[in-house]
């Protein structure tokens, strides 16, 4: 994601289907407390995850 890569991308490169992508993204976004993907991302960086 911090890479900004497609989910689609993602899917492709962890041989996985875009719905899991998406499940775990949703995940992230749940345990980060967020509700987009570019907050993630800052949340991530801020807490030095990424």
């Amino acid at each position: 994601m911090a890479q900004a890569m497609s989910v689609e991308d993602i899917a492709n490169d962890l041989f996985i289907s875009v719905n899991t992508v998406k499940t775990h993204q949703r995940g992230i976004y749940r345990k980060l407390r967020v509700s987009r993907r570019n907050d993630a991302v800052r949340r991530a960086r801020q807490l030095g995850l990424v």
